[in-house]
């Protein structure tokens, strides 16, 4: 149970004797959708810092694709995969942080994601994340979450219940097969609604860059979708991935960057007026190396960036980044992007603005063993 700031006045309960209560918001309209990149997305190519002078010849070939996107600003160049999201940019709708990382620094993806999505300090330290803490901030009537997912991720699990889709694992049904089983299940209350919501997914496809980026754009009209209606999910959490590019990551990963950005785009359109009342937070468990492989790609990294859209964010249209440059003085350990910003606090900051929360208290709530 949520105990309201008016509840707890009216009991003669004050403020004081409740020091660690997140007292919750007013009631509200708004949305969040975190998407997470499993496989270290590639910072220094989403928004490629093309102002740097050690940029382009760390990069190599990477660099000159870099070179063609949209300049941000001095510094960084978004990736020309992201046409969509430049435009967001440009209407303020779109915020980029760079240099940024979990409180982990080693090279296990299982592990990366672990505390990205637990917001712990170490690797399986929490059985809940922190979606489904952030949950506990908003008032009950708006705690409606749903995983695109095929298990519950760990970010939404904990003490409040969420819900998920579960692809099934027996072979593909036909068409036909589908035709039948809807028109059967018309008429029962019960079962038709699960039956087209389950139909809807089911259309998913793993993989964000395949036909042409073309997926995203599917998974984006499905989440829309299924937060778009009065009662549909408030908080949700999209998984993406194929974002592990050891090799030819200059095909592999423009249509990645081309999925995600049809993801983005159809999001915004799907939830039309609702948008303005939306955060999309998208975040990678780690960075890649600066320097390019033998096979073209990149190696298990540490900082990253991070990307924020929305209608109403707090510094839509900038890059935030206390950049540490990447003369090799500079790397971490010699080869990674040196982190300086956390992102943990970066979500923390976004959710505060997002629902008007005090971002002391959502600190403490979604990471309590980094920000208490």
């Amino acid at each position: 149970m949520i105990l309201s700031r008016r509840a707890a006045i009216a009991a003669g309960i004050g403020a004081a004797a409740l020091p660690a209560l997140a007292f919750a918001a007013a009631p509200t309209h708004r949305r969040l959708i975190f998407v997470i990149q499993r496989g270290a997305a590639d910072g220094l190519a989403i928004a490629a810092p093309t102002g740097d002078p050690a940029f382009a010849g760390a990069r190599a070939a990477l660099a000159a694709e870099a070179a063609t996107g949209t300049r941000l600003d001095t510094l960084f160049t978004l990736h020309p995969a992201m046409e969509g999201a430049a435009a967001l940019f440009a209407a303020r709708e779109a915020h980029v942080v760079h240099a940024v990382a979990t409180a982990y620094r080693d090279r296990s993806h299982f592990d990366g994601q672990n505390i990205l999505e637990g917001g712990g300090t170490r690797p399986y330290g929490r059985a809940d994340g922190w979606l489904n803490r952030m949950l506990s901030l908003l008032p009950e009537g708006e705690r409606s979450a749903l995983a695109v997912a095929p298990s519950v991720p760990l970010a939404l699990r904990g003490a409040l219940p969420v819900a998920t889709y579960v692809p099934s694992r027996l072979p593909q049904a036909d068409a036909d097969l589908i035709a039948r089983l809807s028109a059967l299940y018309e008429s029962d209350a019960l079962l038709h609604p699960l039956w087209e919501s389950a139909v809807r997914t089911q259309e998913l496809a793993g993989d964000i860059g395949g036909n042409n980026g073309r997926n995203g754009a599917d998974l984006g009209r499905l989440a829309a979708s299924l937060m778009t209606p009065a009662d549909g999910a408030r908080v949700m959490m999209v998984e993406t991935g194929g974002w592990d590019t050891h090799s030819n990551q200059h095909g592999r990963l423009a249509g990645q960057l081309r999925g995600l950005d049809q993801l983005v785009g159809a999001l915004k359109t799907g939830l039309g007026p609702a948008w303005a009342d939306t955060l999309v937070i998208v975040a990678t468990e780690f960075g890649r190396t600066v320097a390019v492989n033998g096979s073209g790609g990149t190696d298990h990294g540490t900082g990253s960036a991070a990307l924020l859209f929305g209608g109403d964010l707090a510094r839509g249209g900038t890059v935030a980044a206390d950049w540490p440059g990447l003369a090799s003085t500079a790397l971490l350990a010699g080869r990674d992007l040196k982190p300086t910003r956390s992102l943990e606090r970066v979500i923390a900051g976004a959710v505060a603005h997002h629902y008007a929360l005090d971002p002391v208290q959502v600190g403490r709530a979604l990471y309590p063993e980094l920000l208490a």
